[in-house]
């Protein structure tokens, strides 16, 4: 299989199991959301307190342990590191922030597109608006510099964190919080969902998936490679939701979604410019972290503390609306993010060239 046919085989297989997943249990029109289910491991361990969003979601477990796998066997597992680690935890910071206005990630921007949620079409102008934002930074030489070497050691720590979880939902300790309601306690049974994740995890190792990657790709060079794995996924998707009946185009009164057309717009430009900046989506994220990236689980870190802020200080968004705070919280992120940007190309513009820190 070449890689044009591998990826779009990727987005189909994802878009395919988003669908079986809600069928299953999982929330609607949420498939398989890397910002949603990151949020509930934030919640079952405790970093927030929002009864209604906490589960040890296996689907990222699975997605980790599956690229993991996938990384070793194809001789690609390298461990790296050490390249502005601390900009990319507060990419990731902020990142999260807006995907949760918004309600959801890129991958959850298919999934509720493909279901009719025309919210959903809003959030996509603004991912876009914040990947053309990003690009300009790059196209002056923005970079958060190389990674280097690290030891092997460093490189097991993400996937064996996984492994860790894995083994705390099996054994459901009296410390580990789970949802009796809401979201969090929606979901598919254990065995599906994992093995799910596995099989997302391996595809979007080989075919390197990345919907912001894409964004960026069409835009500076009109390739369509990576875009195609997500027009695959949400053809699949919408098929998918038409044959469950699932499908129910419209603003208003869809799942776990507001209709504020601004905000939506708003925080996923902030996402967009957030990700474009750190080389790669949340999904892109927590492959690169399996195959070694130790920069790439710091970033994974920093959006889990976005979702425990988000939370505890009640700026996340519900299908009542936006809060003031998470208003204020999108407004400051596009400034700081934006800032983030227009130093490094500065500190690059000094250095005498553009550096490779980009994962996709």
């Amino acid at each position: 299989m070449n890689k044009k046919h591998l990826i779009i085989f990727t987005g189909g297989i994802v878009g395919i199991l988003g669908v079986l997943l809600v069928a299953a249990g999982n929330p609607a029109n949420m498939g398989y959301c890397i910002a949603c289910f990151l949020r509930d491991i934030t919640g079952a361990l405790g970093l927030h307190r929002t009864e209604t969003v906490q589960y040890l979601r296996p689907e990222i477990m699975g997605l980790v342990l599956g690229a993991f796998i996938a990384a070793l066997a194809s001789g690609e597992f390298r461990a790296v590191g050490g390249s502005n680690t601390l900009t990319r935890f507060t990419l990731g910071f902020f990142g999260m922030l807006g995907m949760l206005v918004f309600l959801g990630c890129p991958l959850r921007v298919i999934f509720r597109l493909s279901a009719g949620d025309l919210n959903a079409l809003v959030g996509l102008l603004g991912l876009i608006a914040g990947v053309f934002l990003g690009t300009q930074f790059l196209s002056r030489g923005y970079s958060l510099g190389r990674t280097i070497p690290q030891s092997q050691t460093n490189g097991y720590i993400f996937p064996l964190f996984m492994l860790v979880l894995l083994a705390l939902l099996l054994a459901k300790p009296a410390f580990i919080f789970f949802s009796t309601k809401g979201p969090g306690s929606q979901r598919a049974a254990l065995g599906l969902a994992l093995a799910a994740g596995l099989v997302v995890g391996i595809l979007a190792q080989r075919s390197r998936l990345c919907m912001i990657g894409g964004i960026r790709d069409f835009i500076f060079f009109r390739d369509t490679y990576l875009l195609s794995g997500f027009l695959a996924m949400l053809a699949a998707a919408t098929l998918g939701n038409l044959v469950m009946g699932k499908f129910n185009p419209g603003f208003a009164n869809q799942p776990i979604a507001h209709s504020e057309t601004l905000w939506n717009f708003l925080s996923l430009t902030l996402a967009g410019l957030a990700f474009v900046l750190l080389g790669g989506c949340p999904l892109r994220q927590l492959i690169s972290a399996a195959e070694g990236n130790g920069d790439s689980a710091i970033t994974v870190l920093g959006i889990i503390a976005g979702a425990a802020f988000s939370h505890n200080f009640s700026l996340a968004a519900s299908p009542a609306g936006v809060p003031m705070g998470g208003k204020v919280a999108v407004i400051l992120g596009l400034l700081v993010v934006a800032l983030i940007g227009t130093l490094h190309t500065a500190q690059t513009k000094n250095r005498g060239g553009a550096l490779n820190g980009t994962l996709s």
